[in-house]
């Protein structure tokens, strides 16, 4: 019978995350701090162990190192357990001179990693996505259904179908049509499989399971002169119209695509309210990270209101509303912080003419302000009409959303207001 110890997970580290930049401006997208403690790639990994799913590698390449330093920091699993989360780094070899030139031609890449392991399946994860979910489930469904390739699905908004891969199912769930993120409205109108009139697509949620030797025939063959280098665009519309048994295993729980500054904002935020779609208080399937020997949070004379805080803070006489505050964050008396993100601290300091943290006095909204930043006294930051992009030596501006990078430092007095 098969067994959940014969699943290998496979992470996608991805690109530069141009759309998340500047928080990918010095590290990797799945590196990307999230709820003021973890980190994205937690979220694929922490569901893995959750799912008896202990053989995991992430494939990374660009701006890895602090991805690097999170992995090898948090996941160490004991001498007597079989299993690992391995960092898979782009190299060049005798076969490979080039980078990864796509999600499939970075697995074609690992083939042989893949083998050593003895798996007979490999599980393929986006390390930049926030959901909670049970692969032992979808493996299950895979094994019962006796699929060589198995995507996991979700029903998708008209508004956001383009974004997505869009599939029809028959009645045994079997993939009969697939298109990536379609742009035509024709073509969308061919992909209706569903009644809901809010959720009318099946969308492909980057999850795909497959028989090992499946991948290996899939990732070796070529197209023509053309070889397969993405999952979406190549694979998976090949295996539809060939071949392989192509099931598609639907999901009904939370699931976010953390594609872009605006989706990652709003996924922040959702999590303060008291009853979040996706809940991180949850004691039967956690999200681990790395941990910490931090002291207790401080607070003083505050006014809090739909706030999550982390450890290592202190907090004095300030207001703070919708907001998330990363762990040790230095928050002076008499700020006021509304609907923002902050991503706190690496460290403690309080030298300096302006010292890590937010300074005395500042009127702070619609922000995410990355780690290690020192902001002066009587600062004001206000969020800018939705659409509004530029980017500054200081700060950038995201879909209205004003970033302030990692490290940066702003003098007293400074003014970031769509009317200054």
């Amino acid at each position: 019978m098969p067994s959940y110890s014969d699943i290998m997970a496979v992470i996608l580290g991805g690109g530069q995350g141009q759309r998340l930049y500047p928080l990918t401006l010095e590290r990797a997208k799945p590196a990307v701090p999230i709820a003021g403690k973890y980190r994205l790639i937690d979220i694929p990994i922490s569901n893995c162990i959750n799912s008896n799913i202990y053989q995991i590698a992430v494939l990374t390449q660009f701006n890895s190192v602090s991805l690097h330093r999170h992995i090898t920091n948090t996941y160490k699993f004991d001498k007597f357990h079989t299993g690992f989360v391995q960092i898979w780094a782009a190299e060049q070899t005798m076969e490979h001179k080039e980078w990864y030139q796509g999600t499939a031609d970075a697995v074609r890449k690992q083939l042989f990693e893949i083998r050593t392991t003895r798996a007979k399946y490999v599980l393929i994860l986006a390390g930049d996505h926030l959901y909670r979910m049970n692969y032992s489930k979808m493996a299950d469904f895979h094994w019962e259904k006796n699929a060589e390739v198995t995507v996991a699905v979700q029903p998708v908004f008209r508004s956001e179908a383009s974004r997505f891969g869009l599939l029809k199912l028959d009645q045994s769930s079997e993939i009969v049509d697939f298109t990536e993120k379609p742009k035509d409205p024709h073509i969308l109108d061919n992909f209706v499989t569903r009644d809901d009139p809010e959720q009318p697509f099946l969308a492909s949620m980057g999850i795909y399971l497959f028989n090992l030797d499946v991948l290996v025939d899939l990732l070796t063959m070529q197209s023509g002169k053309k070889e397969f280098n993405d999952f979406g665009y190549d694979i998976i519309p090949y295996c539809v119209s060939n071949e392989p048994a192509v099931f598609g295993y639907e999901f009904s729980g939370y699931w976010h695509d953390i594609g872009t500054i605006r989706s990652f904002y709003e996924a922040n935020l959702e999590l303060t309210l008291p009853r979040p779609r996706f809940d991180i208080h949850d004691q039967y399937f956690p999200i681990y990270t790395r941990g910490r020997f931090l002291p207790a949070t401080r607070i003083s004379n505050c006014v809090l209101n739909d706030v999550l805080i982390n450890e290592g803070c202190i907090i004095s006489e300030a207001n703070i509303n919708h907001s998330v505050v990363g762990i040790r964050s230095m928050i002076r008396s008499g700020t006021r912080i509304k609907d923002s993100v902050l991503m706190g601290a690496d460290f403690f300091d309080y030298t300096g003419e302006i010292p890590v943290g937010i300074g005395k006095n500042c009127d702070i909204e619609g922000a995410i302000i990355d780690k290690n930043a020192r902001i002066g006294q009587d600062v004001c930051i206000k969020p800018f009409p939705i659409g509004t992009d530029y980017d500054t030596d200081a700060y950038s501006v995201k879909d209205g959303i004003v970033v302030i990078p990692k490290n940066t430092i702003l003098p007293s007095g400074t003014k970031i207001c769509p009317e200054a």
